[in-house]
């Protein structure tokens, strides 16, 4: 399955803010680094992915 990660500037914060729109809204991470923000953001997709396999529930949110 493909998601997608969508990467901003946030000068508020001074970091780029990384949110994953497929998941409601409620995912984000960010990073110092384009790079970081992403890599981040990777982490946390896992960490969704894998929280919906063990309760069962579909992945295709």
């Amino acid at each position: 399955m493909k998601y997608s990660i969508l990467i901003q500037w946030s000068d508020p914060d001074q970091s780029y803010i990384a949110s994953l729109p497929e998941w409601g809204g409620f995912a984000s991470t960010h990073g110092d680094t384009y790079e970081e923000a992403l890599e981040n953001a990777r982490e946390v997709l896992e960490d969704l992915i894998y929280a919906y396999e063990q309760t069962g529930r579909y992945v295709d949110v």
